[in-house]
């Protein structure tokens, strides 16, 4: 059952997304100077999601170890009651299973730029909606964190595309893309799937195209 947090909390469980960030430059960096880098960093991925799929099992279970660790870091910012035997209580986990699924299927600078408009652009949309959304459209969301999701996320996929030296089409593509990843985001009842996964799989399929040219 969901249960509403505090602005506070929000503000801090944004951050925690912010801080996956980390993801987009292992993305980039591994593949650009380390051999088989894509593979290693598709190794870290994984590892970091299992280890999050266990520590959330465990603190709904009331582990001593893991699970009390993660209730102490995480605890107050979970959207939804924890149920005993529940496996994945937050976003965490898709986020981490989000990143393997785009460095297997695609190309370095889509993957970090798929990333990093999920990571900035859902972040972008929640505190700037609740903060400032005054326009109800759909499902609850508001205009303003949409059109916050659109220009954040498209700001950091300009960036991915610059530090890889990108060309046009993937500017002209990676704005669509964004585009398309906020309607996703707006959906995410009527899809039934995190958006954590579903925004950066959309945005790699669509910034695919600039193979094209």
């Amino acid at each position: 059952m969901a249960q509403p947090i505090s602005y506070l909390e929000e503000i801090k469980r944004k951050a925690v997304h912010l801080s996956s960030l980390w993801m987009v430059a292992v993305t980039i960096a591994l593949p650009r100077f380390v051999p088989y880098g894509r593979w290693y960093a598709v190794a870290i991925f994984t590892v970091c999601a299992a280890v999050t799929l266990v520590s959330e099992h465990d603190y709904a279970n009331g582990g001593k170890y893991l699970g009390k660790l993660y209730g102490k870091l995480f605890g107050k910012m979970l959207r939804s009651e924890v149920t005993p035997g529940q496996w994945i209580v937050s976003g965490g986990a898709p986020v981490l299973f989000a990143a393997v699924l785009v460095n297997l299927l695609f190309p370095p600078a889509i993957a970090a730029a798929s990333l990093a408009v999920m990571l900035t652009g859902d972040a972008a949309a929640a505190l700037c909606g609740r903060k400032f959304g005054r326009h109800k459209i759909v499902n609850g969301k508001s205009l303003e964190g949409t059109l916050s999701f659109v220009v954040v996320g498209f700001l950091f996929l300009s960036i991915v595309g610059a530090i890889c030296a990108q060309g046009k089409w993937f500017y002209l593509a990676g704005a669509a893309a964004t585009i398309l990843a906020a309607v996703v985001e707006l959906f995410t009842a009527q899809l039934k799937i995190d958006d954590n996964f579903t925004i950066p799989v959309t945005v790699g399929v669509i910034l695919s195209s600039t193979l094209l040219f």
